[in-house]
């Protein structure tokens, strides 16, 4: 249940690294113009413009692993992300789950739905704690006459999501398991890279499950090939925490896989 107050907690259990840049989005694909992220929906509104957004809003607090919306609930309109990360997902009938992108600050998450007519084809959970501004329908499709830069916005990042749930379908049609892990660590690296003494640090943690999920393996499957990645001398994986030793390697493995199956 979100909390009564936006004030975010000062706890541990906020997710530990560095967050990703404004408008920045993790999610599976090989174009490059997708990793940049969606663009900013306030970024090209008028103070004004984005005061009145705000304003018609209600700001809610989702700690770590709280529902934000649930896949075949109604939809009430969208949320706009002003701190944290959501993680969107589509979860099957026999359990299993595939993630959709994380999606962050100035992003917005609940549609492709906007005005709250239809079902949440999807469901997004807080991957870390977050604050949000929920937009109902009635109010956005209130507010998309006057202020014509918002709804330009809503229409950019839509087309944006649309392009990226396309590009995760051709990676999971026509690139193996190992492959789309290679690319999927290669995206962390870039995303939450530090510098280390012996190679780059992925500054944020993300469980064997958490990649599992975005590749489209069993969390075993993504254990057991970290595991041989490490006897490699490719990364080192420890409580979530991964060392990339050779990048090249990586690389490698994006372009053709290395055979695991």
């Amino acid at each position: 249940m979100p909390a009564p107050s936006a004030t975010l907690p000062t706890s541990p259990q906020v997710a530990a690294g560095t967050p990703a840049p404004s408008g920045h989005a993790l999610l599976l694909s090989e174009h490059p113009a997708l990793l940049g992220g969606p663009p900013n929906l306030l970024k090209a509104l008028s103070a004004k413009e984005r005061g009145l957004l705000l304003d018609q809003g209600t700001r809610r607090v989702f700690y770590r692993g709280a529902t934000v919306f649930r896949q075949g609930a109604a939809n009430d309109g969208i949320y706009l992300i002003e701190h944290g990360r959501i993680r969107v997902f589509y979860g099957a009938p026999s359990g299993r789950e595939i993630t959709l992108a994380y999606w962050h600050h100035g992003n917005f998450v609940g549609g492709p739905e906007l005005f709250g007519e239809r079902t949440h084809m999807w469901s997004g959970i807080a991957a870390s704690n977050s604050v949000v501004v929920h937009l109902r329908g009635t109010v956005l499709r209130g507010l998309v006459p006057r202020i014509p830069a918002l709804a330009i916005g809503l229409i950019e990042g839509l087309a944006f999501k649309g392009r990226c749930y396309s590009a995760l379908a051709q990676m999971l049609g026509t690139r193996s398991v190992t492959e789309r892990l290679a690319r999927l660590l290669l995206h962390l690296l870039d995303a939450y890279g530090v510098a280390d003494a012996r190679g780059v640090l992925i500054s944020t943690t993300f469980t064997h499950a958490d990649l599992a999920h975005m590749v489209g393996a069993t969390r075993q499957w993504v254990t057991i090939s970290l595991k041989r990645l490490g006897e490699q001398g490719v990364l080192e994986s420890h409580r979530g925490r991964i060392l990339i030793l050779d990048p090249p390697a990586l690389r490698a493995m994006q372009e053709a896989g290395d055979g695991v199956s």
